[in-house]
Protein backbone atom coordinates (compact mmCIF):
# COMPACT_ATOMS: atom_id res chain seq x y z
CA UNK A 1 0.00 0.00 0.00
CA UNK A 2 1.19 2.76 -1.04
CA UNK A 3 2.87 5.92 1.89
CA UNK A 4 0.20 8.69 2.73
CA UNK A 5 3.21 11.34 3.48
CA UNK A 6 2.51 13.65 0.99
CA UNK A 7 5.96 14.77 -0.78
CA UNK A 8 6.38 18.43 -2.47
CA UNK A 9 7.48 18.72 -6.14
CA UNK A 10 7.49 22.10 -7.74
CA UNK A 11 5.16 24.19 -5.54
CA UNK A 12 2.72 20.92 -5.33
CA UNK A 13 1.88 17.98 -2.66
CA UNK A 14 1.77 14.87 -4.79
CA UNK A 15 -0.06 11.85 -2.56
CA UNK A 16 0.32 8.27 -3.95
CA UNK A 17 -3.95 7.43 -3.23
CA UNK A 18 -6.63 6.58 -5.61
CA UNK A 19 -8.93 7.97 -2.24
CA UNK A 20 -12.31 8.51 -3.53
CA UNK A 21 -13.28 12.37 -4.88
CA UNK A 22 -15.38 13.31 -1.64
CA UNK A 23 -16.04 16.64 -3.07
CA UNK A 24 -16.89 16.20 -7.14
CA UNK A 25 -17.16 19.82 -8.48
CA UNK A 26 -17.23 21.46 -5.55
CA UNK A 27 -15.67 24.49 -6.88
CA UNK A 28 -16.13 24.59 -10.05
CA UNK A 29 -20.30 22.61 -10.99
CA UNK A 30 -21.83 25.26 -13.18
CA UNK A 31 -23.50 24.13 -16.17
CA UNK A 32 -23.22 25.63 -19.87
CA UNK A 33 -26.72 25.01 -20.72
CA UNK A 34 -29.59 26.59 -20.35
CA UNK A 35 -32.98 24.96 -19.02
CA UNK A 36 -36.45 26.12 -18.18
CA UNK A 37 -36.87 27.33 -14.89
CA UNK A 38 -37.61 24.39 -12.53
CA UNK A 39 -40.67 23.97 -10.60
CA UNK A 40 -40.65 21.70 -7.12
CA UNK A 41 -41.85 18.41 -7.94
CA UNK A 42 -45.09 17.49 -5.01
CA UNK A 43 -43.94 14.31 -2.80
CA UNK A 44 -46.28 11.60 -3.99
CA UNK A 45 -49.63 10.43 -1.68
CA UNK A 46 -49.10 11.38 2.02
CA UNK A 47 -45.39 11.62 1.75
CA UNK A 48 -43.66 14.34 3.45
CA UNK A 49 -39.90 15.32 3.44
CA UNK A 50 -37.43 16.88 6.36
CA UNK A 51 -34.77 19.05 5.42
CA UNK A 52 -31.49 20.68 8.00
CA UNK A 53 -28.64 22.47 6.24
CA UNK A 54 -24.84 22.88 7.69
CA UNK A 55 -23.68 25.78 5.85
CA UNK A 56 -19.90 26.53 5.91
CA UNK A 57 -19.08 30.17 5.21
CA UNK A 58 -15.78 31.31 4.39
CA UNK A 59 -15.08 34.64 6.56
CA UNK A 60 -13.56 37.09 4.95
CA UNK A 61 -10.55 38.11 6.51
CA UNK A 62 -7.03 39.21 5.28
CA UNK A 63 -5.67 36.52 7.36
CA UNK A 64 -6.15 32.93 8.38
CA UNK A 65 -8.13 31.89 11.28
CA UNK A 66 -5.14 31.21 13.64
CA UNK A 67 -2.43 32.27 11.13
CA UNK A 68 -1.30 35.13 9.57
CA UNK A 69 -1.36 33.84 6.37
CA UNK A 70 -2.97 35.66 3.58
CA UNK A 71 -6.67 34.63 2.42
CA UNK A 72 -6.71 34.65 -1.70
CA UNK A 73 -8.38 32.69 -4.19
CA UNK A 74 -6.74 31.18 -6.96
CA UNK A 75 -3.47 31.58 -5.98
CA UNK A 76 -0.54 29.73 -6.62
CA UNK A 77 -0.68 25.90 -5.56
CA UNK A 78 0.66 25.98 -1.65
CA UNK A 79 2.11 29.54 -1.90
CA UNK A 80 -0.31 31.02 1.27
CA UNK A 81 0.96 27.93 3.75
CA UNK A 82 2.75 29.21 7.17
CA UNK A 83 4.38 26.67 9.45
CA UNK A 84 1.15 26.37 11.55
CA UNK A 85 -0.96 26.07 8.49
CA UNK A 86 1.31 22.88 7.40
CA UNK A 87 1.52 21.85 11.29
CA UNK A 88 5.11 21.65 11.66
CA UNK A 89 6.19 21.12 15.05
CA UNK A 90 6.42 24.16 17.62
CA UNK A 91 3.84 25.96 15.76
CA UNK A 92 0.65 27.80 18.56
CA UNK A 93 -2.62 28.85 17.30
CA UNK A 94 -3.54 33.06 17.82
CA UNK A 95 -7.36 33.83 16.83
CA UNK A 96 -7.92 36.07 14.04
CA UNK A 97 -9.73 38.98 15.79
CA UNK A 98 -11.55 39.97 13.03
CA UNK A 99 -13.02 36.12 12.18
CA UNK A 100 -14.48 36.33 15.92
CA UNK A 101 -16.25 39.80 14.76
CA UNK A 102 -17.75 38.58 11.66
CA UNK A 103 -19.30 35.68 13.58
CA UNK A 104 -20.40 37.50 16.35
CA UNK A 105 -21.74 40.24 13.83
CA UNK A 106 -23.52 37.37 11.52
CA UNK A 107 -24.69 35.44 15.08
CA UNK A 108 -26.70 38.83 15.76
CA UNK A 109 -28.25 39.03 12.17
CA UNK A 110 -29.69 35.88 12.31
CA UNK A 111 -30.88 36.38 16.41
CA UNK A 112 -28.84 34.17 17.61
CA UNK A 113 -27.85 34.05 21.54
CA UNK A 114 -24.63 34.92 21.72
CA UNK A 115 -22.19 32.27 24.03
CA UNK A 116 -20.26 35.01 26.84
CA UNK A 117 -18.02 32.52 26.49
CA UNK A 118 -17.35 29.42 23.79
CA UNK A 119 -14.66 26.45 23.72
CA UNK A 120 -12.56 25.44 20.92
CA UNK A 121 -12.68 21.79 19.93
CA UNK A 122 -10.42 19.15 18.03
CA UNK A 123 -11.84 17.26 15.48
CA UNK A 124 -9.81 14.54 14.35
CA UNK A 125 -10.05 12.87 10.97
CA UNK A 126 -6.93 12.13 8.18
CA UNK A 127 -7.29 13.04 5.22
CA UNK A 128 -3.67 14.56 2.99
CA UNK A 129 -4.97 17.98 2.99
CA UNK A 130 -5.73 18.14 6.92
CA UNK A 131 -1.41 18.07 7.62
CA UNK A 132 -2.48 18.41 11.87
CA UNK A 133 -5.00 15.36 11.70
CA UNK A 134 -7.54 17.47 13.30
CA UNK A 135 -9.63 20.52 12.69
CA UNK A 136 -9.78 23.37 15.64
CA UNK A 137 -13.67 24.10 15.73
CA UNK A 138 -16.40 24.59 18.23
CA UNK A 139 -18.70 21.67 18.95
CA UNK A 140 -19.30 21.64 22.71
CA UNK A 141 -20.23 25.44 23.37
CA UNK A 142 -20.22 27.37 20.00
CA UNK A 143 -19.82 30.95 19.42
CA UNK A 144 -24.05 31.30 19.24
CA UNK A 145 -26.64 29.40 19.26
CA UNK A 146 -30.84 28.89 19.77
CA UNK A 147 -31.17 31.70 16.24
CA UNK A 148 -34.18 32.17 13.41
CA UNK A 149 -34.18 33.45 9.92
CA UNK A 150 -37.21 34.29 8.39
CA UNK A 151 -37.06 34.14 4.58
CA UNK A 152 -39.96 33.98 1.36
CA UNK A 153 -39.98 31.21 -0.89
CA UNK A 154 -40.56 32.37 -4.43
CA UNK A 155 -42.12 31.44 -7.59
CA UNK A 156 -39.40 31.41 -10.38
CA UNK A 157 -40.92 29.91 -13.08
CA UNK A 158 -42.22 33.94 -13.40
CA UNK A 159 -40.77 36.29 -14.97
CA UNK A 160 -42.06 38.19 -12.14
CA UNK A 161 -41.37 36.39 -8.73
CA UNK A 162 -43.96 36.03 -6.54
CA UNK A 163 -44.27 34.78 -2.86
CA UNK A 164 -45.37 31.86 -2.75
CA UNK A 165 -45.12 31.83 1.21
CA UNK A 166 -43.03 32.81 4.15
CA UNK A 167 -41.00 30.71 6.33
CA UNK A 168 -38.98 30.14 9.08
CA UNK A 169 -35.82 27.98 10.35
CA UNK A 170 -34.38 27.40 13.19
CA UNK A 171 -30.76 28.19 13.88
CA UNK A 172 -29.28 25.43 16.27
CA UNK A 173 -25.58 26.86 16.39
CA UNK A 174 -23.11 28.98 14.89
CA UNK A 175 -19.51 28.01 15.32
CA UNK A 176 -15.90 29.06 14.20
CA UNK A 177 -13.81 26.52 12.47
CA UNK A 178 -10.61 26.22 10.63
CA UNK A 179 -10.72 25.04 7.00
CA UNK A 180 -8.74 22.02 5.45
CA UNK A 181 -7.08 22.10 2.42
CA UNK A 182 -7.92 20.79 -1.12
CA UNK A 183 -7.30 17.12 -2.44
CA UNK A 184 -7.39 17.10 -6.30
CA UNK A 185 -7.52 13.99 -8.06
CA UNK A 186 -5.55 12.75 -11.30
CA UNK A 187 -6.84 9.88 -12.20
CA UNK A 188 -4.69 9.94 -15.29
CA UNK A 189 -1.17 9.65 -13.03
CA UNK A 190 -3.31 8.12 -10.58
CA UNK A 191 -2.14 10.58 -7.64
CA UNK A 192 -3.58 12.98 -5.27
CA UNK A 193 -2.42 16.58 -6.12
CA UNK A 194 -2.61 18.65 -2.73
CA UNK A 195 -2.99 22.39 -2.15
CA UNK A 196 -2.74 23.67 1.49
CA UNK A 197 -3.46 27.63 0.61
CA UNK A 198 -6.96 27.06 1.78
CA UNK A 199 -5.62 25.01 4.80
CA UNK A 200 -6.93 27.15 8.03
CA UNK A 201 -8.75 29.37 6.73
CA UNK A 202 -11.46 30.55 8.85
CA UNK A 203 -15.36 29.05 8.70
CA UNK A 204 -18.66 29.81 10.23
CA UNK A 205 -20.64 26.75 9.99
CA UNK A 206 -24.17 27.48 10.44
CA UNK A 207 -26.43 24.39 11.51
CA UNK A 208 -30.27 24.55 11.00
CA UNK A 209 -32.97 22.72 12.75
CA UNK A 210 -34.60 20.19 9.96
CA UNK A 211 -37.72 22.85 9.63
CA UNK A 212 -37.34 23.13 5.81
CA UNK A 213 -40.01 20.22 3.64
CA UNK A 214 -39.14 20.77 0.96
CA UNK A 215 -36.04 21.60 -1.64
CA UNK A 216 -37.55 25.21 -3.03
CA UNK A 217 -37.53 26.05 1.59
CA UNK A 218 -34.05 24.92 1.52
CA UNK A 219 -32.92 26.86 -1.82
CA UNK A 220 -34.48 30.26 -0.70
CA UNK A 221 -33.42 29.86 2.62
CA UNK A 222 -29.65 29.70 1.33
CA UNK A 223 -30.07 32.75 -1.18
CA UNK A 224 -31.40 34.55 1.65
CA UNK A 225 -28.51 33.70 4.05
CA UNK A 226 -26.28 34.37 0.96
CA UNK A 227 -28.02 37.96 0.62
CA UNK A 228 -27.94 38.16 4.61
CA UNK A 229 -23.96 37.67 4.74
CA UNK A 230 -23.02 39.75 1.18
CA UNK A 231 -25.04 42.64 3.01
CA UNK A 232 -23.07 42.12 6.29
CA UNK A 233 -19.80 41.50 4.31
CA UNK A 234 -19.11 38.92 6.64
CA UNK A 235 -18.49 36.51 3.56
CA UNK A 236 -18.40 37.16 -0.11
CA UNK A 237 -20.89 34.19 -0.40
CA UNK A 238 -19.22 33.02 -3.52
CA UNK A 239 -20.67 29.85 -4.04
CA UNK A 240 -19.35 28.93 -7.39
CA UNK A 241 -15.65 30.10 -5.60
CA UNK A 242 -16.39 27.29 -2.42
CA UNK A 243 -16.60 30.33 0.18
CA UNK A 244 -20.26 29.23 0.97
CA UNK A 245 -20.67 25.39 0.52
CA UNK A 246 -23.98 23.67 1.63
CA UNK A 247 -24.74 19.86 3.25
CA UNK A 248 -28.56 19.12 3.52
CA UNK A 249 -29.35 16.50 5.73
CA UNK A 250 -32.63 15.13 4.08
CA UNK A 251 -35.20 12.70 5.26
CA UNK A 252 -38.81 11.44 4.54
CA UNK A 253 -41.78 9.75 6.62
CA UNK A 254 -44.96 9.26 6.07
CA UNK A 255 -47.55 11.70 7.37
CA UNK A 256 -48.36 11.73 11.59
CA UNK A 257 -45.11 9.29 11.73
CA UNK A 258 -42.23 9.98 13.29
CA UNK A 259 -38.71 11.70 11.16
CA UNK A 260 -37.14 9.03 8.76
CA UNK A 261 -33.66 7.98 8.83
CA UNK A 262 -31.69 10.77 7.56
CA UNK A 263 -28.96 10.94 4.52
CA UNK A 264 -26.66 13.50 3.85
CA UNK A 265 -25.59 15.23 0.55
CA UNK A 266 -22.47 16.87 1.02
CA UNK A 267 -21.00 20.33 -0.51
CA UNK A 268 -23.45 21.47 -2.59
CA UNK A 269 -22.10 24.43 -4.30
CA UNK A 270 -25.36 26.26 -5.91
CA UNK A 271 -28.94 27.29 -4.02
CA UNK A 272 -30.48 25.75 -7.61
CA UNK A 273 -28.01 22.25 -7.59
CA UNK A 274 -29.67 21.84 -3.35
CA UNK A 275 -33.18 22.35 -4.91
CA UNK A 276 -32.01 19.44 -7.20
CA UNK A 277 -30.31 17.45 -4.53
CA UNK A 278 -33.08 17.45 -2.15
CA UNK A 279 -35.51 16.98 -4.47
CA UNK A 280 -34.17 13.97 -6.38
CA UNK A 281 -33.14 12.34 -2.65
CA UNK A 282 -36.40 12.48 -1.54
CA UNK A 283 -37.56 10.99 -4.56
CA UNK A 284 -35.22 8.11 -4.06
CA UNK A 285 -35.52 7.40 -0.29
CA UNK A 286 -39.30 7.68 -1.22
CA UNK A 287 -38.86 4.61 -4.06
CA UNK A 288 -36.65 2.69 -1.37
CA UNK A 289 -39.04 2.99 1.15
CA UNK A 290 -41.97 1.60 -1.12
CA UNK A 291 -39.97 -0.99 -2.23
CA UNK A 292 -39.99 -2.57 1.20
CA UNK A 293 -36.53 -1.29 1.73
CA UNK A 294 -34.61 0.72 4.17
CA UNK A 295 -33.60 4.30 3.48
CA UNK A 296 -29.52 3.66 5.01
CA UNK A 297 -27.96 6.48 7.04
CA UNK A 298 -25.05 7.69 4.60
CA UNK A 299 -23.19 10.42 3.28
CA UNK A 300 -24.09 11.51 -0.66
CA UNK A 301 -23.18 13.90 -2.69
CA UNK A 302 -25.06 15.58 -5.97
CA UNK A 303 -23.76 14.43 -9.19
CA UNK A 304 -25.05 17.89 -10.77
CA UNK A 305 -24.82 16.14 -14.60
CA UNK A 306 -26.54 13.51 -13.81
CA UNK A 307 -28.82 14.71 -11.66
CA UNK A 308 -28.95 12.74 -9.26
CA UNK A 309 -26.87 11.82 -5.87
CA UNK A 310 -24.55 9.65 -5.40
CA UNK A 311 -23.31 7.20 -2.35
CA UNK A 312 -19.88 8.57 -0.81
CA UNK A 313 -19.92 6.01 2.24
CA UNK A 314 -22.34 4.21 4.99
CA UNK A 315 -22.99 4.62 8.48
CA UNK A 316 -20.43 1.86 9.08
CA UNK A 317 -17.59 3.92 7.47
CA UNK A 318 -18.33 7.02 9.59
CA UNK A 319 -15.79 8.85 11.32
CA UNK A 320 -14.98 8.72 15.05
CA UNK A 321 -13.94 12.35 15.46
CA UNK A 322 -12.73 11.43 18.96
CA UNK A 323 -13.72 15.14 20.27
CA UNK A 324 -11.39 16.50 22.68
CA UNK A 325 -10.72 19.92 24.08
CA UNK A 326 -7.71 22.25 22.69
CA UNK A 327 -5.13 22.42 24.74
CA UNK A 328 -3.39 25.31 22.99
CA UNK A 329 -6.64 27.84 23.06
CA UNK A 330 -8.35 29.44 25.64
CA UNK A 331 -11.77 29.74 26.24
CA UNK A 332 -13.28 32.72 23.90
CA UNK A 333 -14.56 35.52 26.29
CA UNK A 334 -17.01 37.92 24.90
CA UNK A 335 -18.17 40.91 26.79
CA UNK A 336 -20.94 43.82 26.59
CA UNK A 337 -20.32 47.74 27.56
CA UNK A 338 -21.65 46.55 30.86
CA UNK A 339 -19.35 43.77 31.36
CA UNK A 340 -16.17 45.20 29.59
CA UNK A 341 -12.96 45.89 31.76
CA UNK A 342 -12.11 49.35 32.58
CA UNK A 343 -9.12 50.73 29.94
CA UNK A 344 -9.05 47.40 27.85
CA UNK A 345 -12.14 49.05 25.70
CA UNK A 346 -9.91 48.77 22.02
CA UNK A 347 -8.59 45.17 22.96
CA UNK A 348 -11.86 43.24 23.81
CA UNK A 349 -14.64 41.89 21.89
CA UNK A 350 -17.67 43.88 22.87
CA UNK A 351 -20.91 42.88 21.44
CA UNK A 352 -22.65 45.64 21.81
CA UNK A 353 -20.09 47.86 19.80
CA UNK A 354 -20.57 45.02 17.05
CA UNK A 355 -24.42 44.92 17.13
CA UNK A 356 -23.83 49.03 16.87
CA UNK A 357 -22.65 47.88 13.33
CA UNK A 358 -25.38 45.89 11.60
CA UNK A 359 -26.18 47.47 8.51
CA UNK A 360 -29.67 47.22 6.51
CA UNK A 361 -30.82 43.81 6.22
CA UNK A 362 -32.30 42.58 2.90
CA UNK A 363 -35.83 42.31 4.40
CA UNK A 364 -35.80 45.61 5.60
CA UNK A 365 -34.32 46.82 2.13
CA UNK A 366 -36.93 45.40 0.16
CA UNK A 367 -39.68 46.98 2.42
CA UNK A 368 -37.92 50.32 2.49
CA UNK A 369 -37.29 50.33 -1.57
CA UNK A 370 -41.58 49.67 -1.91
CA UNK A 371 -42.26 52.41 0.68
CA UNK A 372 -39.58 55.28 -0.26
CA UNK A 373 -40.08 55.03 -4.21
CA UNK A 374 -42.89 53.64 -5.09
CA UNK A 375 -41.64 50.86 -7.14
CA UNK A 376 -43.30 47.12 -7.34
CA UNK A 377 -42.22 44.50 -4.82
CA UNK A 378 -40.85 42.11 -7.58
CA UNK A 379 -38.60 44.77 -9.02
CA UNK A 380 -37.32 45.60 -5.13
CA UNK A 381 -36.54 41.70 -4.75
CA UNK A 382 -34.77 41.22 -8.08
CA UNK A 383 -32.83 44.61 -7.05
CA UNK A 384 -31.79 43.04 -3.69
CA UNK A 385 -31.06 39.78 -5.34
CA UNK A 386 -28.85 41.24 -7.76
CA UNK A 387 -26.45 43.52 -5.86
CA UNK A 388 -27.99 46.40 -8.07
CA UNK A 389 -29.36 48.79 -4.70
CA UNK A 390 -26.84 51.48 -4.34
CA UNK A 391 -26.57 51.44 -8.13
CA UNK A 392 -30.29 52.23 -8.15
CA UNK A 393 -30.59 55.06 -5.67
CA UNK A 394 -27.87 56.14 -7.16
CA UNK A 395 -29.88 56.46 -10.63
CA UNK A 396 -32.93 57.75 -9.08
CA UNK A 397 -30.69 60.43 -7.36
CA UNK A 398 -34.18 62.16 -5.17
CA UNK A 399 -32.53 65.15 -3.99
CA UNK A 400 -31.08 65.70 -7.42
CA UNK A 401 -32.38 65.19 -10.67
CA UNK A 402 -35.46 63.25 -9.22
CA UNK A 403 -35.88 61.02 -11.59
CA UNK A 404 -38.52 58.49 -11.69
CA UNK A 405 -38.12 55.35 -9.74
CA UNK A 406 -40.44 52.94 -11.53
CA UNK A 407 -38.44 54.32 -15.37
CA UNK A 408 -34.91 53.66 -13.16
CA UNK A 409 -35.91 50.14 -11.95
CA UNK A 410 -37.17 49.10 -15.79
CA UNK A 411 -33.97 50.54 -17.10
CA UNK A 412 -31.74 48.59 -14.54
CA UNK A 413 -33.52 45.34 -13.87
CA UNK A 414 -34.35 45.07 -18.02
CA UNK A 415 -31.78 46.93 -20.24
CA UNK A 416 -28.89 47.05 -17.80
CA UNK A 417 -29.19 43.28 -16.76
CA UNK A 418 -29.91 42.32 -20.65
CA UNK A 419 -26.70 43.91 -21.89
CA UNK A 420 -24.25 42.52 -18.61
CA UNK A 421 -25.70 38.80 -19.48
CA UNK A 422 -24.92 38.95 -23.33
CA UNK A 423 -21.45 39.43 -22.52
CA UNK A 424 -21.23 37.39 -19.47
CA UNK A 425 -20.45 40.28 -16.87
CA UNK A 426 -20.64 40.26 -13.60
CA UNK A 427 -22.40 43.54 -12.15
CA UNK A 428 -18.39 44.62 -10.77
CA UNK A 429 -17.22 44.60 -13.96
CA UNK A 430 -20.36 46.33 -15.58
CA UNK A 431 -18.84 49.28 -17.28
CA UNK A 432 -21.74 51.72 -17.33
CA UNK A 433 -21.73 54.21 -14.43
CA UNK A 434 -25.29 55.34 -12.68
CA UNK A 435 -24.84 58.87 -13.63
CA UNK A 436 -24.01 57.36 -17.40
CA UNK A 437 -26.97 55.68 -17.27
CA UNK A 438 -28.78 58.30 -15.98
CA UNK A 439 -27.49 60.86 -18.86
CA UNK A 440 -29.57 58.66 -21.29
CA UNK A 441 -32.40 58.19 -19.23
CA UNK A 442 -32.68 61.87 -19.06
CA UNK A 443 -32.69 62.54 -22.90
CA UNK A 444 -35.21 60.11 -23.54
CA UNK A 445 -37.19 61.85 -20.73
CA UNK A 446 -37.42 65.30 -22.95
CA UNK A 447 -37.66 63.38 -26.12
CA UNK A 448 -34.29 63.91 -27.54
CA UNK A 449 -33.71 60.29 -28.21
CA UNK A 450 -36.05 57.37 -28.21
CA UNK A 451 -36.01 54.59 -25.48
CA UNK A 452 -35.07 52.16 -28.35
CA UNK A 453 -32.18 54.92 -29.02
CA UNK A 454 -31.83 55.25 -25.45
CA UNK A 455 -31.07 51.23 -25.71
CA UNK A 456 -28.32 50.95 -28.48
CA UNK A 457 -26.36 54.16 -27.26
CA UNK A 458 -26.55 51.62 -23.52
CA UNK A 459 -24.93 48.98 -26.15
CA UNK A 460 -22.31 50.93 -27.50
CA UNK A 461 -20.80 52.27 -23.89
CA UNK A 462 -21.21 48.71 -22.74
CA UNK A 463 -18.85 48.19 -26.00
CA UNK A 464 -16.12 50.72 -24.75
CA UNK A 465 -17.51 53.71 -27.34
CA UNK A 466 -16.13 56.42 -25.08
CA UNK A 467 -17.61 59.11 -27.52
CA UNK A 468 -19.76 61.76 -25.47
CA UNK A 469 -23.73 61.18 -25.50
CA UNK A 470 -24.61 63.99 -27.71
CA UNK A 471 -21.40 63.11 -29.98
CA UNK A 472 -22.77 59.79 -30.78
CA UNK A 473 -26.25 61.02 -31.01
CA UNK A 474 -24.92 63.55 -33.54
CA UNK A 475 -22.60 61.32 -35.29
CA UNK A 476 -25.42 58.51 -35.35
CA UNK A 477 -27.89 60.73 -36.87
CA UNK A 478 -30.21 59.10 -33.99
CA UNK A 479 -32.10 62.26 -32.94
CA UNK A 480 -35.61 61.64 -32.31
CA UNK A 481 -37.62 62.92 -35.46
CA UNK A 482 -41.00 64.95 -33.66
CA UNK A 483 -41.32 67.49 -36.06
CA UNK A 484 -44.67 67.02 -37.25
CA UNK A 485 -43.98 68.40 -41.24
CA UNK A 486 -40.86 66.39 -41.65
CA UNK A 487 -42.49 63.31 -40.14
CA UNK A 488 -45.41 64.12 -42.80
CA UNK A 489 -43.28 63.90 -45.34
CA UNK A 490 -41.79 60.65 -44.65
CA UNK A 491 -45.40 59.30 -43.73
CA UNK A 492 -46.35 60.04 -47.64
CA UNK A 493 -44.09 58.00 -48.41
CA UNK A 494 -44.93 54.88 -46.46
CA UNK A 495 -48.39 55.12 -47.33
CA UNK A 496 -47.38 55.58 -51.06
CA UNK A 497 -45.76 51.89 -50.58
CA UNK A 498 -48.54 50.38 -48.78
CA UNK A 499 -51.91 51.45 -50.39
CA UNK A 500 -53.27 48.14 -49.86
CA UNK A 501 -52.57 48.73 -45.71
CA UNK A 502 -54.62 52.16 -46.92
CA UNK A 503 -57.46 50.55 -48.16
CA UNK A 504 -57.80 48.49 -45.16
CA UNK A 505 -57.49 51.27 -43.06
CA UNK A 506 -60.52 53.37 -44.22
CA UNK A 507 -62.57 49.82 -43.92
CA UNK A 508 -62.22 49.46 -41.25
CA UNK A 509 -59.17 47.77 -39.71
CA UNK A 510 -57.64 50.76 -37.29
CA UNK A 511 -55.17 47.78 -36.77
CA UNK A 512 -52.73 48.65 -39.68
CA UNK A 513 -51.87 51.24 -37.99
CA UNK A 514 -49.63 49.42 -35.49
CA UNK A 515 -47.81 47.93 -39.10
CA UNK A 516 -47.79 51.29 -40.74
CA UNK A 517 -46.31 52.99 -37.74
CA UNK A 518 -43.39 50.24 -37.70
CA UNK A 519 -42.82 50.73 -41.80
CA UNK A 520 -41.74 54.57 -40.41
CA UNK A 521 -39.58 53.68 -37.66
CA UNK A 522 -38.01 51.33 -40.10
CA UNK A 523 -37.32 54.11 -42.27
CA UNK A 524 -35.94 56.36 -40.05
CA UNK A 525 -34.37 53.94 -37.80
CA UNK A 526 -36.68 53.73 -35.06
CA UNK A 527 -36.45 57.79 -34.21
CA UNK A 528 -39.88 58.62 -35.23
CA UNK A 529 -41.37 60.41 -32.19
CA UNK A 530 -44.13 57.71 -31.46
CA UNK A 531 -46.43 59.63 -30.49
CA UNK A 532 -46.23 62.32 -33.25
CA UNK A 533 -46.16 59.79 -35.58
CA UNK A 534 -49.10 57.64 -34.69
CA UNK A 535 -51.16 61.48 -34.84
CA UNK A 536 -49.77 62.35 -38.30
CA UNK A 537 -50.64 59.16 -39.51
CA UNK A 538 -54.15 59.28 -38.58
CA UNK A 539 -54.51 62.54 -40.11
CA UNK A 540 -53.47 61.33 -43.16
CA UNK A 541 -55.63 58.29 -43.26
CA UNK A 542 -59.07 59.33 -42.23
CA UNK A 543 -57.52 62.24 -45.26
CA UNK A 544 -57.45 65.67 -42.66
Amino acid sequence: MASSVPKMCAGRIFLSSRRSLCTCNRFYAKSQTKTKKDRTRPLPGDWQGRVGLEIHAQISSNSKLFSGSQVQFSAPPNSLVSPLDASLPGTLPVLNRRCVEAGVLTALALNCHINRRSLFDRKHYFYADLPAGYQITQQRLPLAVDGHLTFDVYDESRSQRQVLKSCQVRIKQLQLEQDSGKSLHDQDNREVLVDLNRAGVALMEIVTEPDMVDGAEAAAMVKELQLILQSLRTCDGNMSEGSMRVDANISVNRSGEELGTRAEVKNINSAKFVQKAIEYEMQRQIQVLEGAGEVEEETRYFDWKAGKTISLRDKEQRHDYRYMPEPNLPPLILYTDTTSPRGMEDTVVNIDRIREQMPELPDATRRRLVEEYGIQFQHSVALVGEGLVEYFETLVDVKGKGRDPRSAASWVLTDLLEEQHKRSLTFQECPVTASKLGEIMDLVAVGTISKSTGKKILGLLFDGDNRSLLQIIEEEQWAQIRDAETLGRICDEILEKHPQLVEAYRKGNKKVVNRLMGEVQKATNKCADPTVTSKVLKQKLEGQ
